[in-house]
């Protein structure tokens, strides 16, 4: 608990909420303005569209896995714990685009390198990451996996990013419980639009997740969802 001293007496500082706690929850879901039937539809919408992922690519995955696997030398699906929805943990499923040991990132990264993924959770050039792997990422087809994630009403198709708690610093306490007052996605308009310019430093990426998150309505969703193919076919290439 910090103390403020001004005019001759002490103050004492509210605490703050940290994400997770029930305090924290409370005042998130106090900031979600999303309509009932707005949110019924897109709930209906992300179980449809989640099951019909998943049930045809499950063939498909499976025979991906085997060669992911070969590739990485690892488990070909990993999980991995971010910030869901009220500050509440969430482990993330992706299929595998780096080495196995990519967490070692002395081993892999220089200097310069290791600063900007602290900052940023993302390396330019990343030597990490596999040639399949930069197939996987450049389609998005690394993501598929969430869809369990969706299924499970971990996460949504179209929302802000789900981060890690180190990313959530680069927003403010307020901030925090706008951008978790609302399911996180797969993908949302960071991720349909301009990566690589709308970055943590620059404030950018900040901006697109938290309008998203106060003025989410269907219009807004469509707009991202068919963004999303023109990224992964090849139109507005941003990387990750």
């Amino acid at each position: 608990m910090g103390v403020a001293v001004g005019a001759g007496a002490a103050a004492v500082a509210e605490p703050v909420s940290l994400p997770g706690s029930p305090e924290f929850a409370a005042e998130s879901r106090a900031l979600d303005s999303r309509p009932l039937g707005y949110r019924f539809v897109k709930r209906t919408f992300d179980i449809a569209f989640s099951a019909f992922v998943c049930a045809v690519g499950l063939i498909p995955g499976a025979v991906l896995c085997a060669f992911i696997a070969a590739d990485t030398k690892g488990a070909p699906i990993y999980a991995h714990e971010r910030a869901g929805r009220f500050g509440r943990p969430i482990h993330v499923l992706k299929f595998r685009s780096m080495v196995a040991d990519a967490n070692d990132v002395e081993k892999y990264l220089t200097p310069a390198q290791i600063e900007e993924w602290h900052r940023e959770r993302k390396v330019t050039d990343d030597p990490r990451i596999t040639k399949l792997g930069r197939v996987l990422r450049k389609t998005s087809l690394d993501e598929i996996p969430q869809f369990i994630n969706v299924l499970l009403g971990q996460l949504s198709v179209i929302g802000p990013r789900a981060v890690t708690y180190e990313e959530l610093d680069n927003y403010t306490p307020e901030q925090q419980r706008q951008l978790l007052a609302v399911p996180l996605g797969i993908t949302g308009a960071w991720q349909s639009g301009p990566r690589n310019e709308a970055t943590f430093e620059n404030g950018e990426r900040q901006r697109l997740e938290l309008d998203y998150a106060r003025s989410a309505s269907l219009g807004h969703d469509f707009g991202v969802f068919f963004a999303t193919f023109g990224v992964m076919f090849g139109k507005n290439k941003t990387g990750r």
